[in-house]
């Protein structure tokens, strides 16, 4: 009845859609018996497949007002794929919205005829698997790259070259925390983040954020989810029995986020799930044990304090990441898991990682699966996922800045472990950048290894100098020897470089 109503030529349909769409007043969708059908809405695209036009299953939802309001206010002022200059997010700027706009499949615009729906871009290419995903004939072309294809059972299915590293995995980490630090700094919690609504791409660190259209709005509009199993907070599983109004019930929010964050972060560091371990909290049945193991009783496989829930083959933990890591999961699984005022915010998980990234090195042996670590202590340069000892010394950068009014005196900002190749960007040179969505992405230097040297190359830094205090022209090195200090740069708030090896 539905697909009679929209006035079916040759299976397209023209959509009309709301005033002060960018992408004019109407779009033609194609109507496809086999469309994609999820929880709440079923999915069309447009003839080039540029676009999804996606509609409610149940047509009431989309007469709902408060619906209709709410996805109104994500497409416009609570957009940060939007300039706030073109009705977006508050503060973001053109170059800011590019950069999101590839980190979430934000919807763009909205449909008033032949009734309520949204308008979103389509994934891009990378997000979907190829013909030859599989090393066992599995068909996965055309599937979405959701991440538990990587991090889960389903892995073994996976050709090598899709899979990706250690590194990047981090990236990937680093990139969906700083989508959802963007996303609830504008105000926003995505209510069901979880392996199905963040597909990924291991091989590049790329993520996409999806299912836009369900965010709550705290304080304005609720959530209409409870999220998906294994994701859920335990405060909000242990509270579904109770009605929806019941103050005791705990809903989706900008916490439950904090929950779901590190459990994908941990999932895509160690391929496991942070809280499913061997203990048995219920022998009444299945169902009783998961709800117990995920809820009330949720405990996580790493506790200091309570090893019960430990696996037997637990080799690489937490410990074996950076210590800023380790504490943020603790906070999470330990005393945040019952404790949502204890989880860190998505800030505080891109900045550790930001900073985990950047104490990377690669592991010696070639036939190691993770190609590459986060080295926790330098006297102890050991792959914690193959046990090779790094053959060559460690080599830290460590950058200082200059405290505003106190010539001369500095504080730490940041360090870097150097490896043979490795890129340095603007924020390590100078003070006022910060590697964030707004930072450039050019390579300012880089260090290699030369007849036995570790240079330290300038490929575009105005006022580096050397150690002696010359200047170090574009295409000129430093050579990093422990105890090297020299400036990146001469300007105020370049960084100052000390060397240690060790």
């Amino acid at each position: 009845r539905r697909q009679r109503q929209m006035c079916i030529r040759d299976r397209i349909v023209t959509a009309v859609l709301e005033e002060g769409s960018p992408l004019g007043s109407t779009l033609d969708f194609v109507v496809d018996a086999n469309a994609p059908r999820g929880g709440m809405k079923h999915t069309f695209f447009t003839p080039d497949r540029k676009y999804a036009v996606q509609f409610f299953n149940d047509p009431r939802d989309g007469h709902n007002p408060n619906i209709q309001d709410r996805i109104r206010t994500i497409v416009s002022i609570y957009n940060p794929t939007l300039s706030e200059q073109a009705g977006g997010a508050l503060g973001n700027t053109e170059k800011t919205a590019e950069y999101f706009r590839s980190r979430f499949c934000w919807p763009v615009a909205i449909v008033s005829q032949p009734e309520f729906g949204i308008v979103c871009p389509t994934y891009p290419q990378k997000f979907f698997f190829g013909g030859n995903a599989s090393t066992n004939g599995l068909n996965l072309k055309g599937k979405d790259k959701k991440s538990n294809w990587f991090t889960g059972r389903l892995r073994k299915y996976i050709a090598p070259e899709e899979k990706g590293d250690f590194r990047t995995m981090l990236g990937a980490a680093i990139c969906l925390s700083r989508s959802i630090r963007r996303m609830h700094q504008a105000g926003l919690a995505h209510s069901d983040l979880s392996c199905n609504n963040v597909l990924i791409v291991p091989k590049s660190g790329s993520t996409v954020v999806i299912d836009i259209d369900s965010l709550v709005v705290p304080g304005k509009y609720p959530p209409e989810v409870c999220g998906t199993s294994g994701y859920i907070a335990p405060e909000v599983l242990a509270t579904l029995e109770y009605d929806y109004n019941d103050p005791r019930r705990c809903l989706p929010c900008v916490s439950t986020d904090l929950h779901a964050l590190p459990v994908l972060i941990y999932e895509y560091l160690f391929l496991r799930h942070p809280l499913k371990g061997p203990k048995i909290h219920s022998a009444a049945s299945a169902e009783e044990d998961d709800y117990l193991a995920m809820g009330p009783e949720a405990l996580f496989i790493e506790n200091p304090n309570d090893r019960s829930n430990r696996p037997p083959d637990l080799n690489v933990t937490i410990q074996s990441l950076s210590k800023g890591l380790e504490q943020l999961f603790l906070r999470s699984f330990v005393d945040g898991l019952h404790d949502p005022s204890q989880r860190p915010t998505a800030m505080e998980w891109e900045r550790e990682l930001l900073r985990a990234w950047d104490r990377l090195v690669k592991c010696g042996n070639p036939g190691c699966e993770k190609k590459w670590f986060i080295l926790r202590d330098e006297s102890a340069p050991v792959c914690p996922f193959c046990g090779t000892r790094l053959r060559d010394r460690v080599i830290r950068l460590g950058f200082k800045s200059m405290m505003r009014g106190r010539n001369g005196v500095y504080r730490d900002n940041g360090e870097a472990i150097a490896y043979d190749g490795m890129p340095l960007y603007d924020w390590h040179v100078s003070s006022a950048v910060h590697n964030d969505e707004k930072a450039g992405t050019d390579m300012r230097a880089y260090i290699c290894r030369h007849n036995g040297m570790w240079l330290l190359v300038n490929n575009g830094v105005e006022g580096m100098t050397s150690p002696s205090g010359r200047l170090v022209p574009k295409g000129q090195a430093v050579e990093l020897r422990d105890g090297a200090v020299f400036r990146m740069t001469d300007r105020d708030d370049g960084l100052l470089c000390e060397v240690s090896v060790y």
